[in-house]
């Protein structure tokens, strides 16, 4: 009898610790803007589906202030910035458990300037502030850079280990509507780029956009390669990040923005491979990947382009596998799932696409406006509104609408996963979301 139930216990236990580490294998990180990839899909399992200000609420954050930063998790360390009310740029550590601000470091300060006398003066957007671009992480050190150009690097603990300044390093900006592109890390290296208005009508040496890489471990510069495109004034402005792919087995760091999709090898800063031409205008909508074609928006609602990678030197249309002109998004960047593209319009015209031949499959409007990029996980798209509004679609061939999820709160920024859990960041809070609570 004694072996019987030492057995049966013996059974519990390893189905109890077979349960543990399979949900550890499904777990993930978020390390950076539109998580794991840079393309917005999460491995997660075991997401909420349903929500409100009561249901599947695991906790609310209150923060200081606001920002459209996102989140960047790894493990039980939430970190997320913000723009005080006192133009203090600050880093947040939150406890992933309990959703209590662990600490908070001032990295510098600064005024998101609203208007400007003259294009060479930054001035930023209504819609956001200093506090745009999202934190990244390695699990190590955390790298956080603001629309002042103040990029620095912390530890888990919040000690800061170095900082710079893009503006005082390398020029004042000259970004029409404000520094908003999210850093990127690499074999040691943090990854940022600028994508600024040239002046080049106004003056003889024109304004340089540039991608510039530190040393994580001490903050000098280890390259930097300027951006030279043909677009003049408003064009040549970009408010995307960097995303990191692997394009037929080199890693290499794709940029969209100023007409122009590029690749380069992210250890040297060395331009691989370029697309020239793409007119339409300052750009927000960042790229993505998969199935073989890198996917990227023409600025300010220009067509939508697969674009086949692998060549080096100039590319041409001819490496354009498809293109789509009609109701593009202006804001948001689309996401892959499977075979499946799926893009929202800024005044909520969501589409899905056949990623390799750009079929329309579905065209459907979604309530409200949109800012926030779609979030691709378990099978299902979420489609986050500026009102906290979250609808819930199967990524399918035909529309199917599995729900509608309100939160009382703006919501800009794009929703992240981790540990089974959505993380949605509202100007007032951070929500953390899961199932049956």
């Amino acid at each position: 009898m004694l072996v019987s139930r030492f057995s049966k216990f013996t059974l519990v236990v390893g189905l109890a610790c077979m349960a543990l580490l399979a949900a550890a294998a499904r777990a993930e990180n978020w390390p950076q803007w539109r998580g794991p990839q840079g393309t917005g899909v999460s491995g997660e399992k075991g997401l909420p589906i349903k929500w409100d200000a009561s249901r599947s609420l695991i906790w609310k954050c209150p923060l200081p202030e606001w920002g459209t930063s996102t989140p960047a998790i790894w493990n039980d360390a939430i970190f997320l910035t913000s723009h005080t009310a006192e133009n203090k740029l600050v880093l947040l550590r939150i406890d992933a458990k309990s959703g209590k601000i662990v600490w908070t470091r001032e990295v510098g300060s600064g005024e998101a300037v609203r208007e400007a006398p003259k294009r060479s003066t930054q001035k930023f957007h209504q819609l956001h502030n200093l506090a745009s671009p999202s934190p990244v992480t390695d699990g190590q050190t955390v790298v956080v850079h603001f629309g002042n150009g103040d990029l620095a690097a912390y530890t888990f603990d919040g000690m800061q280990i170095w900082k710079r300044n893009l503006q005082e390093d390398f020029g004042r900006y000259s970004i029409w509507w404000g520094h908003a592109n999210s850093p990127v890390l690499h074999k040691g290296l943090a990854i940022s780029v600028c994508m600024q208005d040239s002046l080049a009508d106004q003056q003889q040496k024109p304004v340089e956009s540039y991608l510039v890489a530190h040393d994580l471990r001490d903050g000098h510069v280890k390259w930097k390669e300027p951006r030279l495109t043909k677009a003049d004034a408003e064009q040549c402005d970009a408010y995307t990040s960097p995303v990191l792919l692997d394009i037929d087995g080199q890693r290499q760091l794709v940029v969209m923005g100023g007409n122009q999709l590029d690749g380069y090898d992210p250890l040297t800063g060395k331009r691989l491979w370029f697309l020239p031409d793409l007119v339409g205008g300052r750009t927000v909508t960042g790229p993505t990947f998969g199935q073989g074609l890198v996917f990227a928006t023409q600025g300010q609602k220009g067509p939508l382009l697969a674009v086949k990678p692998g060549k080096t030197g100039e590319l041409t249309y001819k490496d354009v596998a498809w293109k789509h002109k009609e109701g593009t998004p202006d804001t948001c960047c689309p996401v892959l799932w499977d075979a499946l593209l799926f893009v929202v319009a800024d005044d909520g015209i969501a589409r899905c696409f056949e990623a390799q031949t750009g079929e329309l499959k579905w065209r459907e409007r979604l309530p409200g406006k949109y800012k926030a990029s779609p979030l691709a996980a378990e099978g299902r798209i979420f489609f986050l509104n500026t009102e906290g509004l979250c609808t819930v679609v199967s990524a399918a061939p035909r529309f199917d609408k599995l729900t509608e999820n309100q939160l009382p709160d703006e919501t800009i920024a794009s929703p992240a996963t981790a540990g089974g859990r959505l993380y949605i960041r509202g100007k007032t809070a951070l929500y953390c979301l899961g199932k049956g609570l």
